[in-house]
Order: C-alpha cells, then structure tokens, then sequence
C-alpha cells in the first residue's frame, strides 16, 4: 500500500505539471488576446518565462518558502538538542537523509516541511510547538512530516506552489500590459476568422479572471488528501497513535499563527490560521475526523 502511494504520488506530480501547463497556456492566450496582437506570442511568453520562473522557484523552493515563514535555519545540535535528536531518529526510522531543521520565531504551535526531494527536503517547527508541546507529541508531530518526505508529497506539494506563484506572476504580467495599453482590437495573429477569436476570447477572459482561483483550488485538493497518509505514516514510524493526537488537539485549540505565508498555509500541520471544517477551500481535513481516524489505528 506504502509503495502504491508514493508511486501514486509520484503520477500525481506528472498530473499536476501538465495542468498547470494547460493553466500557463490559457493564461498566456489571454496575454496574447487582451495585451497583445498575438495569442501565439502570448502564449510563448507565457510557456518560457512561467518554464524558466517555475525551475527556479522549484530548485530553490526551499530556501523561498522558509523565507516567506521567516524560519531560520539551525546548523547545530546544541542550538535546539532536543528537536535535533527527534529529527535524527525520525529520519533513521524513516529511512530517509536528515533534512535540513528550521525555527520559525511564533507562538502558535505548528510545523511543516517542503523540499523538492527526500534528499533536499527541510521541516520548520515554531518556537510554539518546542514550548507547548512534550516530547512524545513533538514525535508524533515529528514523524508526521516525514511522512510527508518518505512519501514524496513535499514534491507535489512544493511544485504546486512554485507553479501556482507562476501562474500569479503571469496574470499580474497580463493585467499590468493591458492596463497600459497593449492589445488593440485588432487582433490577431493567423486571420483565424471571428469564430476563433471569440473563443481564444473566452479562454483568455476565464485564464485571467480564475487562473489563480483555479490554481489555488488545485493546491488545496492536494493538501487535503495528503494530511490522512501522513497521519498514518507517523502512526507506523512511532508505533504511538495518542502522541499525534494530542499534538494536533493542542494545535487546534492555538491561536492562529503570525508569521506564516498564506501561499504555504497548506504546508502545515494543521491550518495556520485557525481551524476549519470538510470543504472544497479546506487546506487541511477537520482535525475531529483526522483524531477518529487515529483513534482507530
């Protein structure tokens, strides 16, 4: 089931690539329809530069989303000994490289982790957490996110959001041309007819106006379905149900944070601003349903 999963994962990453390739496309047809004189050149430009943008992003998406929570790195045991101890267990029970250890100075009990791989991953804790927290529901917590790592869904998760600012950045690019002038009506490119032009309209009018919508719908479905697996995996690193259950009962009842990004919201734990119920804008499952699923392990 374990191998199932991260093989799942793994096409899911695929998946999401090539939607939001097809996001990037519609984007730049409404680049090219609204800001320019060619749906070709805007989709170019969006293709290239949202490619080049989202290979940047994700080869460094480390170092930019610990910079966006405003974490700071530890390099040393005796700067945090006990969270550096769990973290070394936890990758040996997991069978993973240690990752990188980052402090996010907040008093809200939380955590994450990201990377691009099991090998470049990194998980952040809030002073919150190391103070709220003992050590049997720091572990839970712990191994929660190497379940994440072991699982391959930092990946997903970390290039949803690397391509979901893409898709931002192209939209604000698209938004900024044409409050300044581009794009005359006359249009286009490969005298298509009024038929093609009305529907390069139409996808362009929808890319622009939803694209980031629709981008972050798809980061939240993610974030949703990955929380229950990660759960599950810290349960078989720990062999301890209760100690992830009452981590994520005092995680729940915390205020909400203030140093978190709002983009890296579906990263955490558990929602950084306060908890929410089962829906279609959910970034995590209701901790009442994550507990009963627990419970039951």
């Amino acid at each position: 089931m374990l191998y199932q999963q991260i093989a799942s994962n793994k096409r899911k990453t695929l998946v999401v690539i090539v939607l939001y390739m097809a996001l990037f496309v519609a984007v730049g047809i409404g680049i090219g329809y609204y800001a320019l004189r060619s749906v070709v050149a805007g989709v170019i430009i969006a293709l290239v530069a949202g490619g080049l943008y989202s290979m940047m992003m994700i080869a460094n998406a480390t170092n930019v989303v610990m910079q966006l929570n405003h974490a700071r790195e530890i390099t040393d045991k005796n700067q945090a000994p006990m969270i550096w101890n769990i973290v070394s267990d936890m990758a040996m029970i997991a069978k993973v490289p240690m990752p990188r250890i980052f402090i996010i100075e907040d008093e809200s009990p939380n955590a994450f982790a990201t990377g691009s791989s099991p090998e470049k991953a990194a998980v952040a804790v809030t002073t919150g957490l190391l103070e709220r927290l003992n050590r049997e529901e720091l572990e839970g917590v712990i191994a929660h996110e190497f379940g994440h790592i072991r699982n391959y869904d930092v990946r997903l998760q970390t290039i949803a959001i690397a391509l979901g600012a893409v898709i931002a950045m192209l939209v604000q690019f698209g938004s900024r041309m044409m409050f300044w002038g581009g794009g005359s009506r006359d249009r286009d490119d490969d005298d298509n007819g009024g038929g093609a032009n009305a529907i390069f309209m139409v996808i362009g009018l929808i890319a622009m106006i939803l694209g980031p919508f629709m981008s972050t719908i798809l980061q939240l479905a993610l974030s949703r379905n990955r929380e229950y697996l990660a759960d599950a995996s810290a349960v078989e690193f720990t062999r301890n149900p209760y100690g992830l259950i009452s981590a994520l009962t005092k995680i729940s009842e915390a205020p909400p944070m203030t140093e978190a990004d709002k983009k890296s919201a579906a990263l955490y734990i558990s929602n950084p601003f306060g908890e929410e119920g089962d829906s279609l804008f959910s970034t995590h499952p209701s901790t009442a349903n994550r507990i009963k699923r627990l419970e039951k392990m």
